[in-house]
């Protein structure tokens, strides 16, 4: 590390440049982290003409605040730099795209965030069907203002609109960049904030902490994650002005921007924040009414700030309460050699938290609590919150504060951004004065030895991890040389005193830079092994795209465009399915879904399509088109499918039952997803199978018989199994169910010969075929189109929707109920005729509106549950922001008129 050759200077010392080893002998200077920098937003005073003296000590101030601004632009655009350029070449180095072929749609990224996108897109652009309020192409019909408050809030994402449809890939990629430049930026802006010293050595923590590890093994796959590492360090920075008394308006704005863009990391970035701002009043040589004045400050603008963000966060939080829940998880907390493990490179895991933030700053890091040169109570502070940060995590009580009170599925260690950034913090606090002594490098070097030496037998450490350690350690032993060589040159040698400083920092960005940039790609390279993808997208997707669009007919019928690669299929290719993948997955959907057959992933909150008559039937699906790959798919190559389209006569999506009243009790779905289905189309199509009968063989297989109509059509409903069935003469059926977390479709086995009689093979992928009391149906044609003619003869003649609502025409006359093939998920609402809207009732999870034989529309809107009381909460928020705003304009504007008799109150207190 060079010394402090690059600071900008000290307070009082006007425009004097510190000399290479003017800190090196350094008291612990107890009062560098006690307050702000006074000068930071000083303006002229009107009074400089009146005092000479004032005035020079004014110009001074005001150049010394122009000179650590410009130190921190310098940092915040040099760590902004270094992040990208690290980040594109840990892709380069992985092959992914956009640098190479290979994909990077793994898991969620994939299936989530990818389609959410891809609408987002179509949305900002007018091109799709609903609007904030409603997604009607997803799950048929979903909250979408809630998905967009968990996907698509940040403000970085509104820059899909400067991408081609056909590049959102690369579109989701910039997004995912540009958050962690800025994350970068905004870090080692801070650490300048919180101590004055060389600004290439800030750039480079700044750059390690939007690199961590982290961000390579979570946030780069979890793009809205990313918010909350920006978050973190900008919420500390509001720390610092609620500490100085400062912008006490553009503080509760960005709490409510990091709020607002994720509130879920942004709660963790507010509690680390938090810690960060405790440290830094306990640290500093303010009276108590100055520390509790600043505590309070920093309260008030977390409370505004979340208040002005309430209009979606409480949205969300409604959502949460009514989506589908998932199994509870007990933490379980990992090993500390695994912890040791995940400080070094090229480790990855979702069961331990990823702590890497480079070689050369962990050794940093790790100088600071035998820093002699920095204030005891400094040390103390600042190693106890490390400390204390890191054990928080592996304790269950506060692993649950960490995670707003339960436990995570997946990943449980989704807070370590935030110990990350305390430990660059304590690397800044370390180093910003100079490099450490001999005698504190030499305990972090043996402390660091020592926890390598604790993390050789973990089943993280990857076949990069030692070399790329002890590279970086040997490059950082030589930039540690070169400071020391620099202090023995200063006054003898002006060139190498020059020169080996500049040396020292181009060693350290090559060892930080390299060491990351060969995580990055191993990271990428691990994660593409071992868990699901998606492939990249391409003709398959571009081809179903262009059918789809051309088959639209909604809101007459729903046209699903059926499977393709991923998932939310219809948010990538356009249409209206089943197909929706969201943490806040309505549970009256996934239920209503699951109960007539259809599959599901992810524990309930990713429903898949079915391909069946019925249930086509039952929500108007008229037009599906069905795929088929022309060739495997394959990581490092977008496929190529052929598309079939098939259409079919259905009723309308509202439809009339004159003979079912509400509230209809006693009427709920049972255990056999044939006889819901029937149930909710208000007729019998299936034929029960006669003498069905199971006989267990050998080991896994298992023999249905039974006997059926002749030309039926040939369901097997197994939602557990997991294997292959088949009628004899006819081609297997995989099956891949798995409950709890996968739930298999229906699926058809074919056509029932003529001899009616039936013989399915079943055969287990381990142990004897979980199947259900009643795993066969046979639908009858005949009945199944006598129904469709019978519901669209008494159906709506015209339906019309907008972006959240929904009307249909009756014939006259109607009585009993309207049924409309929409989820009743919270925030429905619908009347019959003229009469005022009330909450939407329901018919097995389905919208219902009752009729009374005289009214001749339905009407139903949607309005996201929780958006008025967030609106309100917002709206008051906004008023005490308006007050604080227009106090702190006066108070300063009585500073400027009778500064004497307010001295001290500038600071808007």
């Amino acid at each position: 590390m060079p010394p402090a050759a690059e600071t900008v200077p000290d307070r009082g010392e006007g425009a004097r440049t510190a000399k290479p080893d003017e800190h090196d002998d350094a008291k612990p200077d107890e009062h560098d982290d006690a307050k702000p920098d006074e000068h930071d937003d000083a303006k002229p005073d009107e009074h400089d003409d009146a005092n000479p003296e004032g005035a020079g000590a004014d110009r001074a101030g005001r150049e010394l605040a122009r000179l650590r601004h410009s130190a921190r632009l310098r940092a915040a655009s040099g760590a902004a730099f270094l992040s990208c350029l690290v980040l594109c070449l840990g892709g380069a180095l992985a092959g992914s795209h956009p640098f190479g072929p290979t994909t990077r749609n793994i898991v969620d990224l994939g299936q989530q965030y990818l389609p959410f996108h891809a609408y987002w897109r179509s949305l900002l652009l007018g091109d799709a069907d609903g609007d904030l309020f409603l997604n009607w192409s997803s799950g048929f019909g979903s909250n979408f203002l809630g998905d967009y408050g968990t996907y698509l809030s940040s403000p970085f994402d509104l820059m899909v609109v400067l991408f081609p449809a056909d590049r959102i890939e690369l579109a989701l990629y910039v997004i995912t960049a540009a958050k962690i430049t800025a994350a970068g930026g905004a870090m080692a802006a801070l650490l300048l904030t919180l101590r004055r010293g060389p600004w290439p050595v800030a750039a480079v923590l700044g750059a390690a902490y939007a690199l961590c590890g982290w961000t390579l093994n979570y946030g780069a796959t979890v793009p809205m994650w990313l918010d909350g590492l920006l978050a973190f360090p900008l919420l500390c920075l509001v720390g610092e002005w609620a500490r100085a008394g400062r912008r006490p308006v553009l503080g509760p704005l960005v709490v409510a921007v990091a709020w607002y863009a994720n509130f879920y990391t942004a709660y963790m970035a507010t509690v680390g924040a938090a810690v960060v701002l405790v440290v830094r009043l306990l640290t500093a040589d303010d009276a108590g009414r100055r520390r509790l004045a600043g505590l309070l400050r920093a309260a008030r603008a977390v409370l505004v700030g979340i208040g002005l963000a309430a209009p979606l966060v409480v949205v969300i939080f409604l959502a949460t309460r009514v989506a589908d829940p998932t199994p509870e998880v007990a933490f379980t907390a990992v090993a500390w050699t695994e912890v040791f493990a995940r400080l070094l490179p090229a480790t990855a895991s979702v069961a331990s938290p990823a702590l890497f933030i480079g070689t050369p700053a962990l050794a940093l890091a790790l100088t600071l609590p035998f820093n002699g040169a920095v204030a005891p109570r400094v040390r103390a502070a600042w190693t106890a919150a490390v400390c204390l940060v890191a054990l928080s995590m592996q304790w269950e009580p506060t692993h649950l504060l960490w995670h707003a009170g339960a436990s995570p599925n997946g990943i449980p260690y989704r807070q370590t951004f935030v110990l990350c950034g305390l430990l660059l913090m304590a690397a800044w606090l370390s180093t910003a004065q100079g490099l450490p002594r001999a005698p504190a490098l030499l305990a972090a070097g043996a402390l660091l030895a020592a926890m390598t030496y604790a993390a050789r037998g973990s089943a993280v450490v990857d076949r990069w991890t030692y070399p790329a350690f002890a590279a970086a350690l040997t490059l950082a032993v030589l930039a540690a040389a070169a400071v020391l060589l620099a202090r023995r040159c200063t006054g003898r040698l002006a060139v190498g005193a020059r020169a080996l400083p500049a040396a020292a920092v181009t060693l350290l960005v090559v060892a930080q830079a390299g060491e990351t940039a060969v995580t990055a790609g191993r990271i990428e390279e691990q994660q593409l092994g071992k868990v699901a993808w998606a492939p990249r997208l391409g003709p398959w997707h571009e081809d179903m795209a262009r059918a789809t669009a051309r088959e639209d007919a909604w809101p007459r019928h729903r046209t699903d465009p059926g499977e393709v690669p991923g998932g939310n299929d219809v948010l990538l290719v356009g249409g209206q399915g089943a197909d929706y993948y969201s943490s806040l997955t309505s549970d009256t959907y996934s239920r209503t879904l699951s109960a007539l057959g259809f599959g599901f992933y992810a524990k309930g909150r990713h429903p898949v399509g079915l391909d069946h008559p019925v249930t086509d039937a039952l929500f108007s699906i008229g037009t599906r088109m069905r795929s088929r790959p022309s060739a495997p798919v394959r990581t490092d190559e977008p496929p190529e499918a052929t598309i079939t389209t098939t259409r079919s006569a259905v009723p309308p999506l509202v439809t009339v039952r004159p003979d079912l009243r509400l509230p209809a009790s006693g009427v709920r779905f049972g255990d056999s997803a044939f006889a819901n289905q029937e149930l909710l189309l208000g007729t019998q199509v299936y034929a029960t199978p006669a003498g069905l009968r199971r006989t267990d063989g050998p080991g896994s297989a298992t023999t249905l018989t039974a006997s059926c109509p002749a030309d039926a059509g040939l369901w097997l409903w197994a939602p557990g199994f997991k294997g292959t069935a088949a009628l004899a003469g006819r081609p297997t059926v995989d099956f891949a169910g798995g409950l709890p977390s996968v739930q298999g479709p229906m699926r058809s086995l074919g056509t029932v010969p003529a001899s009616g009689s039936v013989r399915i093979e079943v055969r287990a992928a381990e142990g004897t075929p979980a199947l259900p009391r009643q795993p066969v149906g046979c639908l009858v044609q005949e009945k199944l189109d006598t129904a469709v003619r019978r519901l669209t003869a008494t159906g709506a003649t015209a339906v019309r929707t907008t972006g959240h609502t929904l009307t249909a025409e009756l014939p006259a006359g109607s009585t009993g109920t309207a049924v409309i093939a929409v989820p009743r998920i919270s925030g429905w609402s619908c009347a019959a005729g003229d009469a005022p809207h009330a909450p939407a009732q329901r018919h097995l999870g389905l919208l219902a509106v009752p009729l009374d034989g005289e009214t001749t529309t339905v009407s139903c809107a949607f309005r996201p549950p929780g958006l008025r009381l967030g609106g309100a909460v917002g709206a008051l928020a906004l008023l005490c922001l308006a007050a604080i705003g227009f106090r702190h304009r006066f108070l300063r504007r009585t500073t400027r008129i009778h500064p004497q008799c307010t001295s001290g109150s500038s600071d808007g207190n």
